[in-house]
């Protein structure tokens, strides 16, 4: 099975598929399976503009909406996970995953699917330790600080990954693609070929040990911004290994009506872009998405939006975020540092922020810029683009993954059957180095050189007297 892998996508469909076209052109063969590792950027409207982390200017509308609205579609299955530069508010309708538009699949916070075999796991966003143990509070409108904090990686989506892993699975070395972002002249795509069950079905599955573990793990669904730790084996917990049984998998197979088939059921759940009349005041609504009702209903689980909203009219947590940051609760008991070590506040950069154009960097981001008009992008830049890319990268066979040297993948278990494709978004792995604090800082650091100094030359005075 081919399977091609994108880096950031930027939502620039319309390039990648015209790029995949062209390598099914020069003879490499059609390919299977699309995976997206990150920014993909599902933006149907202006008002998903409003909800992306990224400096206005970079607010363009690209071409995932005419995919949304059904003017085009996917030409492969395409399943993606997200990363720190996102339409959130339309990824947060899909928590458990879903299609985002037909033929095009997001992973969720966390999810494991199959295809023709080959199990596929992933976990969206990136790695920030002040919102690692927190609950999913953010719901739009976000503020200046939960438009960040939204797709900051929580530990109950890392815990519930971890249950997935074989017990007692021999680690082996993966393979690690580094892929760039989808411009010309820049290696932002390769196709590897993956051994799969050529018996197993050509459509998208879910995976009956993940499905089982998020029944088993829905009352440790938090909406709260407390700090909280998972279930371990530590005396504190009546149940900490949440790892799936056989009978529990077959209670949840027998809800499904012994049916793994992912349902075709996406639904257009906002207006979408129409070139011809733009309109920058769409009202930001927390929306219930139809396919994430279906499929709580099915297994029997908590939609996450649902609690989001019954608690935000009970207890008004959500636009709470600047006070939680300022005190934080803290369930483990653990005392909390009185230094604050967090500096983003002392530079305009965005500290979540990977820079999409580097000799720009030092430009402000601003989330209040609600009027920010959207770019379409030409088809005559849309068709020279693909053009450009005079080859798209096959990995020699030294470097084809097989279902012996992916076992060890932190996805889930392997066997001929069973492969695994892990997803991941590598910008949580390297935080971004914190920008030097600006000179005005430096006058006050002198001051306290001078300040001890004179206290110390006191002493020697002193010393000298007696």
């Amino acid at each position: 099975m081919r399977v091609a892998v994108a880096g950031c996508c930027h939502g620039e469909l319309d390039k990648i598929y015209e790029t995949l076209a062209l390598a099914e052109r020069r003879g490499a063969g059609p390919v299977d399976l699309l995976l997206c590792c990150g920014d993909f950027q599902a933006v149907r409207n202006e008002a998903d503009l409003r909800c992306m982390a990224v400096p206005p200017k970079y607010r363009h509308m690209q071409t995932f909406y005419r995919y949304y609205s059904g003017e085009k579609k996917a030409p492969v299955l395409t399943v993606f996970i997200g990363g720190n530069h996102e339409a959130s508010n339309h990824l947060q309708e899909l928590p458990y995953g879903g299609w985002v538009a037909p033929n095009i699949y997001y992973l969720g916070l966390a999810g494991v699917v199959k295809y023709r075999g080959v199990r596929i796991g992933g976990i969206s966003g990136i790695f920030k330790s002040h919102d690692y143990r927190k609950g999913h509070f953010e719901c739009p409108p976000y503020n200046s600080s939960t438009i960040r904090s939204i797709y900051h990686v929580r530990n109950i989506e890392v815990y519930k990954l971890k249950q997935a892993m074989d017990k007692g699975q021999t680690a082996k070395a993966t393979k690690f693609l580094a892929l760039d972002k989808c411009l010309p002249h820049r290696d932002f795509l390769q196709v590897l070929e993956i051994e799969h069950d050529p018996s197993a079905p050509d459509y998208l599955e879910y995976d009956i040990e993940w499905l089982t573990i998020l029944r088993d793990t829905n009352d440790l669904i938090n909406v709260t911004g407390n700090l909280w730790n998972m279930p371990e084996n530590n005396g504190l917990h009546t149940r900490w290994d949440y790892s799936a049984t056989e009978e529990a998998m077959k209670e949840v197979l027998e809800k499904l009506n012994n049916d793994l088939r992912v349902p075709c059921n996406f639904s257009v759940t906002a207006a979408c872009y129409d070139p011809g009349k733009p309109q920058a005041q769409v009202q930001l609504v927390h929306r219930i998405n139809p396919q994430t009702t279906e499929f709580c209903a099915q297994l029997g689980i908590t939609d996450i939006n649902v609690r989001l909203q019954t608690a935000k009219q009970e207890h008004h947590l959500c636009g709470e975020y600047e006070e939680q940051d300022n005190v934080e609760s803290n369930d483990s008991g653990e005392e909390q540092s009185e230094y604050n070590t967090d500096t983003s506040a002392l530079s305009s950069i965005n500290p979540d922020e990977i820079m999409l154009d580097e000799e720009e960097a030092e430009d402000d981001i601003s989330y209040s810029d609600v009027n920010t008009p959207s770019v379409e992008p030409s088809s005559h830049q849309a068709s020279d683009f693909s053009a450009s890319f005079s080859d798209v990268r096959i990995l020699p066979g030294s470097m084809i993954v097989s279902s012996d040297d992916t076992s060890g993948s932190s996805a889930g278990r392997e066997g001929k059957a069973d492969e695994a494709v892990e997803l991941g978004d590598g910008k949580g792995l390297t935080e971004v180095p914190s920008k030097r604090l600006s000179e005005e800082h430096e006058p006050e650091q002198r001051k306290i050189k001078r300040r001890n100094h004179a206290i110390y030359a006191a002493v020697d005075d002193d010393n000298d007297a007696a």
